[in-house]
């Protein structure tokens, strides 16, 4: 049990307007931190992905620490098992468990939506701020400085 009280209490949150973070100015793909770990007390983190027709996305990696889930909500979105791609159509959920190898991509000639649940809820929006900051700006990274990314972050890329 994570509450001791007998009669409950006031603790909900709620979140509006939240602003959208351009990932990728290339691609025009964009994220939606819907609720951070900041926001849960770090029990989990729900982001919202929209990636337009053909941008792309996160080749094959695994996560020491925390679990991804993938649920799509619109388009097609390919996504890895660590075995194959899959294209997982609207409706579509795949869960990885810590040091499950998985990606995602949107090679469809369609937009494509989905969510994205880490658990627990770290702080993965530093992960995305870093890289939409460095594909924005145009900066070329190091060896050494992508290295020292992927560290800080727990992303394990094959």
């Amino acid at each position: 049990m994570t509450y001791l009280g007998d009669s409950g209490e006031t603790s909900a949150v709620l979140r509006q307007n939240i602003s959208l973070l351009d990932m990728n100015p290339a691609t025009g793909t964009k994220a939606t931190f819907v609720a951070p770990g900041s926001v849960t007390r770090g029990e989990y983190g729900l982001f919202r992905w929209d990636m337009p027709a053909n941008s792309g996305g996160a080749g094959s990696h695994f996560h020491r620490g925390f679990s991804e889930s993938f649920y799509v909500i619109s388009g097609q979105v390919s996504l890895f098992n660590g075995d194959k791609w899959l294209e997982v159509s609207e409706g579509g959920f795949l869960y990885v468990p810590p040091g499950g190898i998985h990606g995602f991509s949107n090679s469809a000639d369609l937009p494509a939506s989905m969510l994205i649940m880490f658990a627990p809820g770290i702080a993965r929006e530093k992960y995305f701020e870093e890289l939409a900051e460095i594909r924005a700006t145009g900066r070329t990274l190091t060896e050494e400085e992508w290295a020292d990314l992927f560290a800080r972050h727990d992303q394990v890329n094959l």
